[in-house]
């Protein structure tokens, strides 16, 4: 069962991402990581909404970044 929009969402805020004042075009929120300065994570959709496979893969694969670039330091 895929897991729902606001469960991602809090992955994304414990992980230190921060939602943007300025949201996206109707239920679309931007999420950013000041250590990915360039790379944004827009999530589409309403908290109960499921999570779609293909923002569930670019979500691992913000997080790998993030985690590649703590592991340099």
């Amino acid at each position: 069962m895929p897991r729902k929009i606001r469960e991602l969402k809090s992955e994304l805020s414990k992980l230190g991402f921060v939602l943007l004042k300025k949201r996206g075009k109707g239920s679309h929120t931007v999420w950013k990581h000041e250590q990915l300065p360039g790379d944004r994570v827009v999530i589409p959709g309403k908290d109960g909404d499921d999570v779609k496979a293909y923002l569930e893969k670019e979500v691992q694969e913000k997080i790998e970044k993030l985690r590649n670039q703590e592991d340099d330091r």
